[in-house]
């Protein structure tokens, strides 16, 4: 694991916690030598956790879309911005350069590319890490909401353990290090399956 992609808001949230679990996992990931991909803003947890990386010598490549450069104010300070035309775009390019994913506290935005990351590992598109930091208990209600999904039928246990959760910046890095990839012979669904 060289980079570590993190999806989170671009506004700060109303909780102080999220701005520090931000500059925590920031610096962690810049002593650790990792490097911080993330969407390129320098405004909300977006800009904290970047700042927080870079102010400890940490490496950051921020990817914007030309639409949200000046919306989100990009980051300039960033050791490498990549501008790109879309949001596909973006997420793409995140995906590609990163060896495992976090999320922490955002809104629609940050659901999306946690999702979308999620659903990715799930069809073996990638085989990566991916996990949340629980930070103040913020993901509680998702984690009951995807407990539920999984109750019903329609996510497999399988695949519900592919999210990682953690409370804690150091437990949240020692999972990510520690996280062994799905048998790939394992299929997405058996055709005895229905």
């Amino acid at each position: 694991m060289k980079q570590v992609c993190v999806f989170c808001g671009s506004a700060p949230g109303t909780n102080p916690a999220f701005a520090a679990a931000a500059r925590d996992l920031g610096r962690a990931l810049a002593e650790q030598e990792l490097g911080l991909v993330y969407g390129g803003g320098r405004v909300g947890l977006m800009g904290v956790v970047a700042t927080a990386a870079l102010e400890a010598g940490g490496t950051v490549l921020g990817v914007i879309p030309h639409a949200l450069a000046h919306k989100e104010v990009a980051m300039e300070g960033c050791t490498e911005l990549v501008v790109v035309d879309s949001m596909h775009a973006r997420k793409a390019l995140m995906a590609d350069r990163a060896d495992a994913f976090v999320a922490l506290p955002g809104g629609y935005g940050t659901c999306d590319e946690l999702f979308e990351i999620l659903t990715w590992g799930q069809l073996g598109i990638h085989r990566k890490p991916v996990a949340v930091l629980n930070v103040a208990g913020f993901f509680t209600p998702l984690l009951g909401w995807l407990d539920h999904v999984t109750g019903e039928g329609l996510l497999k246990p399988k695949h519900r353990d592919l999210l990682l959760v953690a409370d804690s910046v150091p437990d949240l890095l020692a999972r990510l290090a520690a996280w062994e990839p799905p048998d790939p012979a394992t299929k997405w669904v058996q055709r005895d399956e229905r």
